[in-house]
């Protein structure tokens, strides 16, 4: 109770909460938009959706100082390509974060702005922030499966593995089996770069599909983001699971 209580208390922790709603919501729509019996049920899902997302637009007014904040300690970051990733991710999400408190301010009457207009430039900027954040996810597994390729007690594991599975070998390209094998291990070992990049990767689905870059349906974005947001909550919960930086 205690673990739950430190985590509502947190901004971040009733973000992920209103978030996963949300998604719950849309993908609970889409699943049940073809029965006609089930309209009121839809209507319902669709109100707590919209009311869900409107409060998390009130949440995030903070978030661009937050941003920005958070894209200056990345210059004492030694690695320069993590440095670099997570500083244009950092700024691109400030940005963001700009868009969707105008987009929040137009909704309650405070401002009038192109509506349409900032809702795509507000996804052009959270998809190039989760570019960027995954690269530095491929980059931090690459360094990780180099590490692991370096170690001469892990080749062995390797050379093990392939002897151990002739048949998978003469099927599948060694070399191929080999690369699996290694990256399965190096992400085994670091659960918070597995759990980051997986989260990341859901998360990109909601932008494609906004930006019309990759049209999936309402169904896949609800899953996609509903997924993210268990993610996240996860990584909350327990510390060791975050990546860092």
């Amino acid at each position: 109770m205690d673990c739950f209580i430190r985590f509502t208390n947190q901004s971040q922790g009733r973000d992920r909460i209103f978030r996963a709603t949300q998604y719950a919501c849309a993908l609970s729509k889409y699943l049940l938009r073809n029965n006609s019996e089930n309209n009121d049920i839809v209507k319902r899902l669709q109100s707590l959706e919209s009311n869900m997302s409107s409060g998390r637009k009130l949440l995030r007014l903070g978030n661009t100082v937050h941003s920005i904040e958070a894209a200056m300690r990345t210059m004492q970051i030694s690695d320069p390509i993590v440095r670099l990733c997570l500083a244009v991710a950092n700024l691109n999400r400030a940005f963001y974060f700009i868009c969707d408190n105008a987009l929040w301010a137009r909704n309650v009457g405070l401002i009038h702005i192109n509506k349409d207009r900032w809702s795509l430039n507000a996804s052009r900027l959270y998809f190039l922030s989760l570019v960027m954040s995954l690269t530095r996810d491929v980059y931090v597994i690459t360094q990780l499966m180099v590490q692991r390729v370096r170690d001469k007690h892990f080749q062995q594991k390797i050379n093990q593995h392939l002897n151990e599975s002739p048949d998978v070998a003469t099927v599948v390209v060694p070399q191929l089996d080999a690369f699996l094998y290694l990256l399965f291990e190096s992400l085994k070992s670091h659960p918070a770069v597995a759990l980051d990049t997986l989260k990341n990767i859901c998360d990109l689905f909601i932008p494609l599909d906004r930006l019309g870059i990759y049209q999936s349906n309402a169904g896949v974005v609800g899953f996609c983001g509903l997924m993210s947001s268990l993610l996240g909550i996860i990584t909350l919960f327990q510390s060791r699971l975050k990546i860092k930086p």
